[in-house]
């Protein structure tokens, strides 16, 4: 995905862990986070508390949604999938992404990455890999000061 993008909507999930939200829930009333992992990830593991806080501290002024993008078939484990996120705390909703439906409209390739979108559901900011977090509170941060001024 390119910056400026609209978020494409949020179809073809396998299943969905913690309610499921739509696109037209996201846009709107506040920026969102989508953010995709997998169960054989070690960086997406290592990263989740930092993604909890993250959603934690911003929860009332931000969307989190959890996309669980499998790299491989055991990575299609729905059993394999609660445990991990119970384990971890993704407690947000789980676009659980077994056909890779959302993976490829978002053109994405990574575990962790993260995508960051405005308030109208436009791409702001987009990064892979584990380490990241305090690049990612700026941005966010940028994103929620121009909603808060306009």
């Amino acid at each position: 995905m390119k910056l400026r993008e609209q978020m494409p909507e949020l179809a073809g999930a396998t299943t969905w862990l913690n309610g499921e939200v739509t696109k037209a829930d996201l846009v709107g009333e506040k920026p969102t986070l989508i953010h995709f992992w997998s169960v054989s990830c070690h960086l997406c593991k290592e990263a989740m508390p930092d993604v909890n806080n993250f959603r934690d501290q911003y929860k009332d002024e931000l969307n989190v949604v959890a996309v669980h993008m499998p790299r491989s078939e055991a990575d299609t484990d729905l059993e394999s999938i609660k445990a991990v996120a119970a384990e971890h705390d993704i407690v947000q909703p789980i676009f659980v992404d077994n056909e890779m439906k959302l993976t490829d409209a978002f053109e994405n390739q990574y575990v962790p990455a993260y995508f960051v979108f405005d308030k109208d559901g436009q791409l702001r900011h987009m990064q892979a890999g584990g380490s990241g977090m305090k690049m990612l509170e700026k941005r966010v941060n940028r994103v929620l000061d121009e909603m808060r001024n306009a």
